[in-house]
């Protein structure tokens, strides 16, 4: 079938955590703020304090990054720079320690907000799938647990049925609509058909997509349902 190119259109906003539930390291790419851009008025005394750290390593910190490293991984935060340039197994764990520590902090102050988010979408829209916006980063972006992402399109029942395959697998997974045109009443419509749970969906174990070109930038490789993963970055076809 034809399918005109997907429109950019701002759907609902729904906060994604995943690599904060897993209380993991943080990766090269963490989405701990960028310490190279701090507040002002901040001393580098309290921006330390902040990440456990002397004034001292923060000086090491802010030498490493205007080096090489800086070039390689521009957006490090102070721990995992600290870390991969240690001198000592000593001094590798301590940061390791202290960026364990830190990461389950704020996974605890994260997983306590999504809580908060999913009983104000189900005080303020009983009944209603949250739909993952414009402004969402791609649930199946995650470094830490890769989540299968379900492309799937209207009138398949084979999309329908791979979907109530996973779903009772009790697998995580993100579906998206391809040729939804960004209209959330045709996915959440796509939903309702292919029964899916919505509790698995308040809670994020499901989340519903558009497509958003995904689909056509992959190729749109054969038929459809089709599965993908993100692995180290690539979306990897699973069948």
């Amino acid at each position: 079938m034809n399918r005109a190119p997907l429109l950019p259109v701002v759907c609902v906003v729904s906060l994604l955590i995943t690599s904060a539930a897993t209380g993991n390291p943080i990766t090269a790419q963490s989405q701990i703020q960028d310490t190279q851009s701090a507040p002002l008025g901040r001393s580098h005394s309290e921006q330390a304090a902040s990440w456990g750290l002397t004034e001292q390593e923060w000086t090491r910190f802010e030498q490493s990054q205007a080096g090489p490293r800086g070039f390689w991984s521009p957006n490090l935060d102070p721990l995992t720079a600290l870390g991969v340039e240690a001198q000592t197994d000593q001094e590798r764990q301590r940061y390791a320690e202290l960026q364990v520590a830190l990461e389950a902090k704020r996974a605890e102050r994260e997983l306590a907000y999504q809580n908060a988010y999913t009983a104000a979408w189900a005080k303020l829209f009983p009944g209603l799938l949250p739909i993952q916006g414009m402004a969402s980063p791609s649930p199946a972006s995650s470094a830490v647990v890769p989540r299968q992402a379900l492309f799937v399109e209207d009138d398949c029942p084979a999309c329908t049925a791979e979907a109530q395959r996973l779903q009772g697998s009790n697998t995580a997974f993100d579906i998206y609509l391809v040729g939804s045109q960004g209209e959330d009443k045709r996915v959440r419509s796509w939903a309702r058909q292919a029964d899916i749970d919505p509790g698995k969906v308040q809670r994020q174990q499901i989340t519903l997509n558009h497509d958003r070109g995904r689909w056509f930038s992959l190729g749109a490789p054969g038929p459809l349902p089709a599965k993908f993963q993100q692995v180290n970055g690539q979306w990897q076809r699973l069948d």
